[in-house]
C-alpha cells in the first residue's frame, strides 16, 4: 500500500479554496461558504509572519477631532461646531461634552508635540484631514493664509521626519456657511464647489502630497447627516435626501478625481482615492437565502459608493430592485464620469465607523461580525482584486483608561493579523495600514466618553500633553518587526520524556455499578419458548452459591478494557466520600461500594495501570461533603479536620493494599472558600499526609500529596509594571493561598497579608486571614511527595478598569481576553504556552519538586470539528511540558488528560458516549499515539533506555541494535532446517523403492 501523501501547508490549502476573482459584483457572495471551509483550528491560528517589504504603516487623525483652535487663525464654523455647540444632545447620541471639539487634542498649537509621537512610533506615513473651514471660512474664496501657513508648517515636519503624508481633503466638517447657503450636500451646487476648494489644495500642498482621499466615509455623511439628522448638519430628511446627498458626494469625489487626473497628476504623481468604510456581516445560517441578504447588507452600505466608483459608475443591482425611485439615476455620461476614479481602495473598519453608526435594517437581520480578513477578502472578490490602502482601523477603549489599554491592544493585534492572513492565505492586495489614531480626541458622536488614541491626552490640562500608552509600545516593536515574525519559543520541539513517566486520564467519579453478575443468582429458570418468550424462574430450585469476585462487575470490566485500549499508565478518580461514610463517621459504612473500589483498583494493577486515587473531590452538591458535615459548616467547622482524617484513616486502610499513589484533596476551589475554610482544609490535608507518613508509608510504599487547581495568570500588557503586579496578586491568591503553607514558609504568601491589611485599613473591609500557630506551621509545611496540579486555560489580567463585568473590585483586577486566542464552545482559551509558564513559575517558588500535571482538557460540543481543537490542545499542551522538562529542567513526572468520557464528564471526553456505547474520538487516537512515543521524537532524538528494560533483559540492547544481522541470521536458519526437511524426506522415498 504506498504511503499517505503530506497534507498540503495551510497556505498553498487556503490559496486553492479560491483566490479574490477578477469579475463582476456579486462574486463577492462566495466569500461564507470559503470561509466556512476552511480546516479548523489550523485556519484560527496566530499566523507568525512578517509583511511584504515596503509595507506601509502609519497612524491618523482627523481635524475636528483633534485639532482644536476653533477660532483662531481665522477659521470660520464648521457643521460639526454648530452642532456641538446646541444645547440639546441629538437622539441617540452620548453627551458630546461642554466644548465639543473646540479645543480637544489642541493639535493646532501643538504641531511639534505631534510630530514628536509619528517619530517615536516609527510610522511611515500620516493621514490627516485639512479643515476646510480654516482654509476656506466660508468654504468659498477668499483663502485664510493662517490656514494655509498651518498646514504647510505640518507638511514640513513630516517632510523632516521622512513620514509620508496621507491627506484627506473632507473629514465630515462641511464649513457652515455652505451648509446655510446652499443645504449643504442636499444641494448640486456642491460638487463644483467641492472641486474648487481641492484645485486650492492640490495647488499649494500637491508637490508635498502622495496620497489623497477626497472625502471619508460619505455614508456617514449622506445617511446620518440628512437622513436620521444624528449626525451634522442634522437634516432629518429621510432615506430620500440621504441618496440624493450621497449622489452629489459620488458626484464631488469624481470630479475632484479627473481634475488631478487631467491637471496635477503629471507633475505631482500622487495617487487619489475615497475612504470608504464597512461593517461585516455573516448569515444566520449558511443557507442561500442568507447569504443573499448578508450580500445585499454589505451593497447597501460599501456597494452604494464602491461599486459605481470600481465597477461600472451605478449603484449596486439590489439597491435599485430595492429602493425604486427613491435612488436617484445617473446618466450614461455620468456612469462613464464616475467609473475607475480611484487609483486604490481606501478601507476604513473599526467600532465607531462600522458599527455604532450602522443602523439595524441595514443588516437584513443577519449577524455582525468583526472579521476584517473576510471583508478584505469579499472587496478583492467583488470589485476585481485593487490595491487595498486601510486607512483607519482600531477598536476603543473607555474614557477612563489613561495608559494600560490592553483591549485595545488585542483588538489592534487581531485586526492586524487578520491582514496578515489575507495577504499571505487569501492573496488579497493589501499594501499599507493606519491605526487610528495617533493620539486620544473628540470621537464624534461618542464625545469623549471613549479613547481610540495612541497617545494619551489629559483633556482638562492646559498642555495637553502626550502620554504613550500600552499600544505605543506593541505598535512600535510591530512595526520595527514588520509584523509577527516566528520565535523560537512559538515552534514545537522534538523529543521524549523520562523514563518511568506517568501517561494518565481523569475521571472525576469513576462509574460505579455495584448490580452483581447473572452468574451469581442462584435461581433456575426456564425459557418460555412458546407464549411469553420469557425466563421464568422455577419456585423452590437452587444451584450452588459461588463466592464473589471482581470480574462480576461488569460495568469494571468495560471501564478497564477502554483504558487498556488508551494505553495509559496511571489512571486517576475521586472516591466519593458522601457515599462511603453517608453518616460522616465509621458508624454507617457502604461495605458494598468499597468493595467496588477495591476491586477497581486491583483489577488495574493487573492490567498494569495504576490507580491514582483522590480521597476528596469538591462538587456543587454539598462540596461533596457528608450531609451532617454540610450541614453544620463544612469546612467552616474544625470537627470537619478530624472527620477528614478518620475517613482517610479508614481509605488507607481498606484500599491502601492496591492505591500507591494518593490525593487528600483534589482541586479545593478557591474562589469558593472562605479563609476560615481554607485554614481548616490546609490543617486537614497535612494530618491526613502525616498520618499516611506514620502508619502506613512503610507497609504500603505509596506517596500522598494535595493536586491544586493551577491556572496560568499573565498581564495583559506585557510592558505593564502595574499589570505585572496584578498578575503576580492573582498567582498568589489562586495558588500560593493552600500551596505556600505546604510547598513553601508554612504560612500564607506575604502578598495575600500585604493586600488584606490594606484592604482592610482603607476600605473598612474585614477580611480576616488566620495566623498559624508554630505546631501547625510545622505540621504543614512539607506535608507533600510531588507537587500535584490541575490546569487547563490562561487568563490576562490589568490594572485598569475598563469592563464593569469582568472587574473583580475585591482584587481589583480586570480580566481581559485575547480575541486572536482559541477558544473552545464555553470559551475556554487555549494558550499552550500557559503551561510552561505555569511550571516554570511552580519551580521557580518551590524547587525543584516532582510536579506533575493531574488534569488538563477542553470541552468539545456534538459538532465532532470541536475534537479536532482537543487533538491540537493535547498534543500543544504536551509539546510545552516536554520544553518544560527538557529545556527548562522542571522535574515534571506525569501528565493527565481531562477527562476519560462524556458519561462522566459531558463534552470534555476522549470517549463520546450516545446509546450506552463509548466511542473512541479521533483526539484519543492522538494522545495514544503520543502515549506509545513517549512524547514526540525526531529523526535526532536518541534512543531512551529505561532502567526496568535492562534489568529485566540486560541483553535486549544486543538484539536491538542489530535487527538486520538477527534477520540475515534467522533467514539463514529457516533456510537451513527447510534443506534438512528436503533432504531427509527424499533420501527415505528413494531407499524405500530400492526396497
Amino acid at each position: 500500500m504506498a504511503p499517505a501523501a503530506p497534507p498540503l501547508p495551510l497556505p498553498l490549502l487556503l490559496l486553492l479554496l479560491g483566490q479574490p476573482l477578477l469579475g463582476a459584483p456579486g462574486q463577492g457572495a462566495g466569500t461564507w461558504s470559503r470561509f466556512a471551509r476552511l480546516p479548523y483550528p489550523q485556519d484560527q491560528l496566530f499566523l507568525h509572519d512578517t509583511f511584504p517589504d515596503g509595507f506601509l504603516w502609519g497612524a491618523g487623525s482627523a481635524a475636528y477631532q483633534t485639532e482644536g483652535g476653533w477660532r483662531q487663525g481665522g477659521k470660520g464654523a464648521s457643521v460639526w461646531d454648530t452642532f456641538a455647540h446646541r444645547p440639546a444632545t441629538p437622539p441617540g447620541s452620548a453627551p458630546l461634552g461642554p466644548a465639543g471639539g473646540d479645543v480637544a487634542s489642541d493639535s493646532y498649537n501643538n504641531l511639534f508635540r505631534d510630530a514628536e509621537g509619528l517619530r517615536r512610533l516609527g510610522v511611515s506615513h500620516y493621514r490627516f484631514s485639512l479643515a476646510w473651514a480654516r482654509l476656506l471660512p466660508n468654504g468659498t474664496a477668499p483663502l485664510n493664509p493662517a490656514g494655509l501657513a498651518h498646514y504647510r508648517r505640518l507638511l514640513g515636519h513630516l517632510r523632516e521626519l521622512g513620514v509620508e503624508p496621507v491627506v484627506t481633503l473632507y473629514h465630515w466638517d462641511l464649513p457652515q456657511g455652505l451648509q446655510d447657503a446652499f443645504g449643504g450636500w442636499a444641494s448640486p451646487v456642491l460638487p463644483q464647489l467641492f472641486r474648487d476648494y481641492a484645485e486650492l489644495c492640490f495647488r499649494h500642498f500637491g508637490g508635498q502630497v502622495r496620497y489623497w482621499l477626497t472625502m471619508d466615509n460619505p455614508y456617514v455623511v449622506a445617511w446620518h447627516g440628512y437622513g436620521t439628522g444624528r449626525l451634522p448638519p442634522g437634516v432629518r430628511g429621510g432615506p430620500r435626501l440621504a441618496y440624493r446627498a450621497a449622489h452629489h458626494l459620488l458626484q464631488a469625489h469624481a470630479k475632484v478625481w479627473h481634475l488631478y487626473n487631467d491637471h496635477f497628476r503629471p507633475t505631482q504623481r500622487g495617487k487619489v482615492s475615497i475612504a470608504l468604510s464597512s461593517h461585516w456581516i455573516k448569515p444566520q445560517r449558511m443557507t442561500e437565502k442568507d447569504i443573499k441578504e448578508c450580500q445585499k447588507s454589505l451593497d447597501f452600505v460599501l456597494g452604494w459608493f464602491a461599486k459605481p466608483i470600481f465597477i461600472d459608475g451605478d449603484y449596486p443591482e439590489s439597491m435599485r430592485s430595492n429602493l425604486s425611485s427613491l435612488l436617484p439615476e445617473f446618466s450614461e455620461v455620468e456612469k462613464k464620469y464616475i467609473k475607475g476614479t480611484a487609483d486604490f481602495f481606501a478601507l476604513s473598519f473599526g467600532a465607531t465607523l462600522s458599527f455604532q453608526l450602522l443602523d439595524s435594517h441595514m443588516k437584513f437581520q443577519q449577524l455582525e461580525s468583526i472579521s476584517l480578513r473576510q471583508l478584505l477578502y469579499w472587496i478583492s472578490s467583488e470589485y476585481n482584486n485593487p490595491q487595498i490602502f486601510i486607512v483607519e482601523n482600531s477598536w476603543f477603549v473607555s474614557g477612563s483608561t489613561k495608559r494600560d489599554d490592553a483591549k485595545y491592544i488585542y483588538y489592534l493585534k487581531k485586526f492586524i493579523m487578520e491582514t496578515l492572513k489575507a495577504i499571505r492565505y487569501d492573496g488579497v492586495n493589501v499594501f499599507g495600514y493606519t491605526v487610528w489614531s495617533l493620539l486620544d480626541g473628540f470621537e464624534w458622536h461618542r464625545g469623549y466618553s471613549i479613547r481610540r488614541g495612541l497617545f494619551y491626552v489629559d483633556f482638562q490640562s492646559h498642555d495637553k500633553k502626550l502620554t504613550p500608552k500600552s499600544s505605543v509600545l506593541f505598535y512600535q516593536k510591530l512595526i520595527e518587526k514588520n509584523g509577527f515574525p516566528p520565535l523560537p519559543e512559538n515552534q514545537p520541539i522534538e523529543g521524549i520524556l523520562p523514563c518511568g513517566f506517568a501517561w494518565g486520564i481523569v475521571d472525576n467519579y469513576i462509574q460505579v455499578d455495584t448490580t452483581p453478575t447473572q452468574f451469581l443468582d442462584s435461581n433456575v429458570y426456564v425459557w418460555d419458548v412458546h407464549q411469553t418468550k420469557k425466563l421464568i424462574k422455577v419456585d423452590g430450585v437452587f444451584t450452588s452459591k459461588r463466592k464473589r469476585h471482581c470480574v462480576d462487575f461488569a460495568a469494571i470490566r468495560l471501564q478497564i478494557s477502554l483504558l487498556q485500549e488508551m494505553r495509559v499508565t496511571h489512571f486517576h478518580f475521586s472516591l466519593k466520600w458522601s457515599l462511603i461514610l453517608p453518616l460522616g463517621n465509621l458508624s454507617l459504612i457502604n461495605h458494598t461500594l468499597v468493595h467496588y473500589y477495591q476491586c477497581f483498583a486491583s483489577e488495574l494493577l493487573r492490567v498494569n495501570i495504576t490507580p491514582v486515587v483522590a480521597l476528596w473531590q469538591p462538587m456543587a452538591e454539598n462540596q461533596e461533603l457528608p450531609v451532617s458535615l454540610a450541614k453544620y459548616g463544612a469546612w467552616e467547622n474544625p470537627e470537619t479536620i478530624q472527620a477528614f482524617v478518620e475517613y482517610a484513616k479508614f481509605c488507607f486502610t481498606s484500599l491502601g493494599e492496591h492505591v500507591k499513589f494518593w490525593i487528600t484533596m483534589n482541586e479545593p476551589s478557591v474562589k469558593n472558600l472562605t479563609y476560615t475554610a481554607g485554614h481548616n482544609l490546609l490543617k486537614a490535608h497535612a494530618k491526613a499526609w502525616h498520618l499516611y507518613d506514620k502508619e502506613f508509608r512503610r507497609s504500603q510504599k505509596g506517596k500522598i500529596s494535595i493536586a491544586l487547581q493551577a491556572d496560568w495568570v499573565e498581564p495583559a500588557c506585557p510592558f505593564s509594571r502595574n499589570d505585572q503586579e496584578v498578575a503576580d496578586r492573582i498567582l498568589e491568591f489562586d495558588i500560593g493561598w493552600l500551596a505556600e503553607p505546604i510547598f513553601g514558609n508554612g504560612d500564607y504568601p506575604q502578598v495575600m497579608r500585604a493586600w488584606l491589611h490594606r484592604r482592610n485599613s482603607v476600605d473598612l473591609y474585614n477580611f480576616h486571614l488566620p495566623y498559624f500557630s508554630e505546631d501547625e506551621t510545622k505540621l504543614i509545611q512539607g506535608s507533600f511527595d510531588f507537587f500535584a496540579l490541575s490546569h487547563y486555560t490562561t487568563t490576562l489580567v490589568g490594572w485598569e478598569k475598563e469592563d464593569a463585568l469582568k472587574y473583580d473590585h475585591y482584587l481589583e483586577v480586570q480580566m481581559i481576553n485575547d480575541i486572536t486566542w482559541l477558544h473552545s464552545p464555553s470559551r475556554a482559551a487555549v494558550v499552550p504556552w500557559g503551561l510552561r509558564k505555569l511550571l516554570k513559575w511552580v519551580k521557580s517558588k518551590y524547587g525543584d519538586v516532582p510536579i506533575y500535571v493531574m488534569a488538563n482538557g477542553i470541552d468539545d460540543d456534538q459538532n465532532m470539528v470541536y475534537d479536532k481543537l482537543r487533538v491540537y490542545y493535547i498534543e500543544n499542551y504536551i509539546n510545552e511540558a516536554l520544553k518544560a522538562y527538557t529545556l527548562d529542567n522542571v522535574n515534571l513526572q506525569g501528565y493527565f488528560i481531562y477527562s476519560f468520557n462524556d458519561k462522566t464528564a459531558p463534552k470534555y471526553g476522549l470517549y463520546s458516549y450516545t446509546a450506552n456505547q463509548f466511542e473512541p474520538k479521533p483526539s484519543m487516537k492522538h494522545y495514544r499515539e503520543i502515549i506509545d512515543n513517549n512524547g514526540f521524537p525526531g529523526p535526532e532524538t536518541p534512543e531512551l533506555l529505561c532502567r526496568e528494560e535492562i534489568a529485566l533483559c540486560p541483553e535486549c540492547h544486543f538484539f536491538r541494535t542489530r535487527k538486520s544481522l538477527l534477520a540475515f541470521i534467522s533467514f539463514i536458519f529457516v533456510a537451513f532446517i527447510v534443506t534438512i526437511f528436503f533432504i531427509t524426506y527424499y533420501s527415505k522415498r528413494v531407499e524405500r523403492r530400492y526396497k
